[in-house]
């Protein structure tokens, strides 16, 4: 931790101060600089997993809380799949009332401390902010100041605990740990009922745990918003799969009313490319589920993962820098990003992107694996490549890669993570054979109840969408839990 308090006494350096008297010194809100998140040195950082992103002082929080002129219309707030009442909490925060400001989070959003940190804000609430909409500027830091309440409250020792209502009695089951469980099980245990989440994995958070590295999300920071929810009467049952130690039918019996099914996409894709099949290639789930939630990387576990000194890792979103990055940090010499588009359409974070190049992260954008080969012993050891070029746009908008006749060259790796893509965890729609799903096995529902064809199931994240944000899942919890809620009312006055 001593690395951390050096960042921010730097951060606190007089060249600092004297660029904060500027800014406090501007009468116009709008003439104000956004605040700079301190970070750790990337010459530092790529060695250990402490949290990049060190927080905001509050010095730093109070003016970036100035900069909002609290809008009219706050268009931020459309931005938020939760619909957070961003001015109101800012407001807060530039009053002073740090835990107020947490207070307000709470009343929508169950996880304001992971959402602070890896919502993609840029593209959702800051977006939609009136200087990117108007001025064509920095927007408010919404994304900081959350993650500064939400600190703030943690570390005062005084964590508020939404209001539930009084206990009615109807048992309510929620199939994942993930956000969008997380979010369900929050809002149901406000409506009073009684929640169980099951989880399939030993340890609560799903993909929160499993999925995100620690030097981007700590495991304590899920800790403390999970103990909000027990604290709230929601109840967890780990190393429990519905469908398979458990059926519906099963639940049902027990009294259970309704369920919401966030149990994510775990199925991992491969390319189906001659050698994918050798020792040394892993999917990014694998890959990460190893070193987040069964410690691979450290000597006294008894789940190892190899980890090379060349390691390329296959693929340009958000899951693949977490990949790449954990992989420098496990002491690999070489770190190598494979992506058949250019830097432009890589959909990871602008963050992301940013903080891998800033840790020595090499990016081979425009090509592509074809093959891999393996040593005597069975493990991979070189990858073929083969260049691409932009074609036209396909259906996503983006310009499909075209392979370039003849430009294929073979690249030295001991290791290769796959982070290509998702798919859906198929032990639910096989346990339901009246559920609607798509060809890609996700499941159908009403996009405003989430409510799928069983109109006892609601479901969300995903499961499906294929493929979702943290905040986008929570938005599809806090639908459900309203449909679910409106569901089991009916149900009960007709009974």
């Amino acid at each position: 931790m001593e690395n951390i308090a050096e960042y921010l006494k730097l951060e606190r350096s007089q060249e600092w101060r004297e660029e904060l008297r500027k800014t406090i010194k501007t009468k116009d809100r709008t003439e104000k600089i956004r605040v700079h998140m301190p970070e750790q040195d990337p010459d530092v950082r790529n060695k250990n997993s402490i949290e990049v992103n060190l927080g905001l002082t509050e010095e730093q929080a109070l003016l970036e809380a100035q900069r909002c002129i609290d809008c009219a219309n706050p268009t931020c707030i459309t931005g938020c799949p939760v619909g957070i009442n961003i001015p109101k909490f800012i407001k807060k925060i530039e009053a002073g009332d740090f835990a107020g400001a947490a207070v307000v989070l709470k009343e929508t959003n169950a996880l304001p401390a992971v959402c602070g940190r890896v919502c993609p804000q840029e593209v959702q609430c800051e977006s939609q902010c009136f200087y990117t909409q108007k001025l064509k500027k920095d927007p408010v830091a919404i994304g900081h100041l959350e993650r500064f309440a939400a600190d703030y409250e943690r570390n005062s020792g005084k964590i508020s605990i939404p209001a539930v209502a009084e206990p009615n009695g109807l048992k309510i089951a929620v199939v994942g740990s993930g956000p969008s469980g997380l979010t369900v099980a929050g809002d149901m245990a406000k409506y009073g009922y009684d929640v169980t989440v099951f989880e399939a994995l030993h340890e609560i958070g799903g993909v929160l745990k499993y999925g995100i590295p620690e030097f981007r999300l700590p495991n304590d920071i899920v800790d403390v918003e999970i103990e909000s929810l027990k604290k709230m009467g929601v109840k967890f049952r780990t190393n429990f799969i519905v469908g398979v130690t458990a059926s519906f039918e099963d639940l049902m019996k027990d009294g259970y009313q309704a369920f919401f099914v966030g149990s994510g996409a775990g199925l991992p894709n491969f390319m189906n490319i001659p050698g994918e099949n050798y020792n040394g290639i892993f999917s990014s789930n694998e890959y990460l589920t190893r070193v987040n939630l069964m410690r691979a990387a450290l000597e006294d576990y008894d789940t190892p993962v190899i980890s090379g000194k060349r390691v390329a890792v296959i693929g340009g979103g958000n899951t693949a820098m977490d990949s790449v990055r954990t992989a420098k940090r496990l002491g690999a010499e070489r770190s190598m990003i494979v992506y058949r588009r250019s830097r432009v359409e890589m959909p990871a974070r602008v963050e992301e992107v940013k903080h891998a190049m800033e840790e020595g992260i090499e990016f081979m954008n425009l090509h592509s694996p074809v093959e891999y080969f393996a040593d005597e012993t069975g493990r991979v050891c070189r990858m073929r490549l083969q260049k691409m070029e932009l074609g036209a746009p396909d259906a996503s908008g983006r310009r499909r890669p075209v392979p370039m006749e003849g430009s294929e060259f073979d690249v030295d790796v001991d290791t290769v993570v796959v982070a290509v893509g998702v798919s859906p965890n198929p032990i639910i729609p096989r346990n339901l054979p009246g559920l609607n799903v798509t060809q890609w096995g996700t499941i159908v529902v009403d996009k405003e109840t989430m409510q799928s064809s069983i109109p006892y199931i609601f479901a969300g994240g995903d499961i499906v969408r294929g493929g979702a944000t943290v905040i986008l899942a929570m938005g599809d919890g806090r639908k459900a839990a309203q449909g679910m809620h409106k569901y089991v009312q009916e149900k009960v006055k007709s009974n």
